[in-house]
């Protein structure tokens, strides 16, 4: 049988309902760690929950971080996954996988705003893009982080919680979700319809 999308075993708590996801959109899953599986997939996704530096240290101790930059297909990065497309981050003070040349900071202690920054939240699409295409013009996405990456050059979205940050980005081949789509209703749904349709 042929694998719509090989999803990262990189020890992401939201892999249950990721797979479930896609299962409903009728595309097929594999959960792997094998370098072989990932180079063939015709579309890849980095899951993750947890923390930037035990993140790459996985990734590292799999020999997948050069793999990953080097990937040619549609790859997705999903809340962690997407943090660790960026250069470092403030979290451990951890070097990422550098495809974003950008760096993901903590949310700053604000009155009123508690971190992490946890539910439904706005999104502010700022381009069109093939990943966003079919969304309302201000769709709501769930999301659960500490951590945020900045507005920049690679950014197709933004989302804001006491200033905005980057909510999905793209740079070249590589596509990036701060929210979980897995968890964020029908919205989220299309967008990993999108990326289903994504060459």
């Amino acid at each position: 049988m042929t694998t719509d999308v090989a999803i990262i075993a990189n020890g992401g708590a939201n892999i249950a309902s990721l797979r479930i996801a896609l299962d409903r959109l009728g595309a097929s899953s594999e959960l792997t760690s094998d370098p072989a599986a990932l180079r063939r997939a015709p579309r890849v996704i980095l899951p993750g929950v947890g923390a930037a530096a035990d993140a790459m240290d996985r990734l590292r101790a799999l020999n997948l971080v050069e793999l990953i930059r080097t990937l040619p297909q549609p790859v997705l990065g999903i809340c962690l996954g997407m943090q660790l497309l960026f250069e470092s981050s403030e979290e451990g003070e951890t070097s990422c996988l550098g495809v974003i040349p950008a760096r993901v900071r903590k949310f700053p202690t604000r009155d009123g705003l508690p971190v992490p920054h946890m539910g439904w939240n706005r999104l502010t699409p700022r381009c069109q893009s093939p990943l966003l295409r079919g969304l309302d013009d201000a769709p709501h996405m769930y999301f659960v982080h500490s951590y945020a990456a900045p507005v920049g050059p690679s950014t197709l979205a933004t989302s804001e919680y006491g200033a905005e940050f980057s909510a999905v980005v793209q740079c070249r081949n590589f596509l990036g979700t701060q929210f979980h789509p897995e968890r964020s209703s029908r919205a989220g749904s299309r967008v990993l319809a999108n990326f289903l349709e994504l060459q």
